[in-house]
């Protein structure tokens, strides 16, 4: 199989139903807005499907699931939606939205070079940790801790990804078996960290790192009554600006969406395979280490034993549904957010909150298979429209009869 058979959904530099290039005649469903500018409406319904097809296959056999064991297939789902009204749960789906994306952006920057990244988990969590550690014994002014503190967390998070990057390109091993590997090592290391012998503080029969300085607390937005919005969620939306920015508008992020979908092309273009590989570990780790600062700055100011974990594993669910763009990422984060926070509501109403946790489990294998079905789908409408124009193409540059008739009789 060839890399390009084998890219994840929405990494190529060219997508499945995308004309070859600019100039050539307009695709079936191509229009011309206002501005002139091309939208490819078949282009769109590609990258739709997929999500869409998860989502309503998840509320189908969830249903089904419900009914078979004796309950309400739509109750559930209503009492869930209704949480949406409050602002409580709107703060908090807001919150953890928030984490989520920095955690799906770490996963999607490895999967645009088609790395699959697993140690995110890891990485956040170490990174969590150094930087807890390091918020407490430093004192600076606020405007010098928060930016000392986020450097902390994207190196740590950048060197723990780099071993596996290392390892990669020096002794061709897996980044999957190297990453969970390292998120093993990374529990085991947070641990001796937080010894008392060490840097832990205990707290009752809890064992943290101690408090943060207060001048490393980021500040959030109060909602009253609500709660408070953390203000890393604006990090997060900026770190997905900028994923954007680098990734299709600059040549770095051409030649890492180039290395990804063919290094032999990459190659011959000029660019290291292995470097583009390294670089990228190093950037989705770098973006892993900033996961857990939401919770840790904005919410604990400690690392604790009760600190989030599984948050990595939750960000390749939410990247593949998010075909690795920052907007689709944008929308999966909300909505997998939405399932975690609404869920709760479930426990009191007769029916268990795992419902939610079946739906998300339902969603990330129909996402894998529906993509790979729309990707073969576009495939075959390429070929048919290429077909199509060669042919057309032909035909235009074959002399008709009536036009050899007069030259024969010339």
């Amino acid at each position: 199989m060839s890399k390009l058979s084998a890219q994840k959904p929405g990494e190529s530099p060219q997508e499945p139903g995308r004309p070859a290039g600019p100039g050539g005649p307009q695709a079936p469903g191509r229009v011309h807005g206002p501005s002139g500018k091309k939208w490819d409406s078949e282009r769109l319904i590609l990258a739709t499907a997929g999500p869409v097809i998860a989502l309503v296959l998840s509320l189908v056999v969830t249903g089904v699931v419900l009914l078979a064991s004796g309950k309400n297939p739509v109750e559930p789902f209503q009492l869930m939606f209704e949480q949406i009204g409050y602002s409580d749960q709107q703060v908090l789906i807001i919150n953890q939205a928030g984490v989520y994306y920095l955690a799906a952006l770490a996963v999607a920057v490895g999967f645009r070079m088609n790395l699959f990244n697993i140690g995110v988990d890891g990485q956040y969590r170490l990174a969590a940790c150094v930087t807890a550690i390091a918020g407490f014994h430093l004192a600076l002014p606020q405007v010098l801790q928060i930016p000392v503190l986020l450097i902390i967390a994207m190196l740590t998070g950048a060197l723990w990804a780099g071993v596996a990057g290392v390892l990669k390109v020096t002794r061709g091993v897996s980044e999957v078996v190297a990453t969970i590997m390292l998120n093993s090592i990374a529990t085991a290391l947070i641990v001796w960290l937080c010894l008392t012998d060490n840097f832990g503080v205990p707290v009752g029969n809890n064992q943290t790192t101690g408090a943060m300085d207060k001048a490393g607390w980021f500040p959030g937005i109060g909602m009253g009554d609500a709660g408070e919005i953390y203000g890393f969620v604006f990090v997060a939306v900026l770190a997905g600006v900028v994923y954007w920015l680098v990734l299709n508008r600059t040549r770095f992020g051409f030649d890492l969406r180039a290395s990804g979908a063919s290094e032999e092309a990459a190659a011959a273009s000029g660019v290291s395979a292995k470097r583009m590989t390294l670089t990228a570990m190093l950037l989705s780790g770098a973006v892993a280490g900033l996961a857990g600062l939401p919770i840790l700055l904005g919410d604990t100011h400690t690392y604790s034993q009760s600190f989030p974990s599984g948050l990595g594993f939750t960000g390749i669910t939410i990247a593949l549904l998010g075909r690795n763009n920052p907007l689709g990422i944008a929308a999966a984060s909300l909505l997998i957010a939405f399932l975690d926070k609404a869920s709760s509501v479930l426990d009191y109403n007769g029916y268990e909150k795992e419902i939610a946790t079946i739906m998300q489990g339902i969603i990330v294998i129909v996402v894998v298979v529906s993509y790979e079905q729309v990707r073969l789908w576009g495939l075959r409408r390429q070929q048919r429209r290429v077909g199509l124009e060669l042919a057309a193409a032909a035909a235009a540059a074959t002399p008709s009869t009536e036009v050899k008739k007069e030259a024969a009789a010339r």
